[in-house]
């Protein structure tokens, strides 16, 4: 298995290096992918500001790039939840935060917006120090 990082999602995605495009599309069909959940994260951040994708449109990306068959993605479950988040208004990192912790009792963040967003999501409670 191969883990890949952001640049190979990124060309796999957006195509717009046709040479690297070609050789990501080469590595993600080259057997089983190993895609970390950091490397999504900074997808979306990249996505999102250097591409100008819309939320909505980046999510569709990433959870295409999730649904492929060879395809293994570090805490699927977690990441799909973030995901279903993300679709629903949530920003994606903070989404990512919230799902990636669901042992812990609150998750501390001066960001008010997220702590309504959450308690309205019923995710853990975001709580202010």
């Amino acid at each position: 298995m191969k883990a890949i990082d952001t640049n190979i999602l990124v060309r796999f995605l957006v195509k717009d290096d046709v040479r690297q495009a070609q050789r990501a599309r080469k590595t993600m069909e080259s057997g089983p992918i190993w895609i970390p959940k950091t490397v999504l994260l900074e997808t979306e951040w990249v996505l999102r500001y250097t591409y100008e994708f819309e939320p909505a449109a980046v999510n569709q990306a990433l959870a295409k790039i999730c649904g492929l068959p060879r395809v293994v993605v570090e805490d699927a479950a977690k990441v799909a939840q973030a995901l279903a988040w993300h679709a629903g208004g949530f920003d994606f990192a903070d989404a990512l935060h919230l799902a990636s912790c669901p042992e812990a009792q609150a998750f501390c963040s001066f960001d008010q917006a997220l702590a309504k967003k959450a308690k309205q999501a019923g995710t853990i409670p975001v709580e202010h120090p």
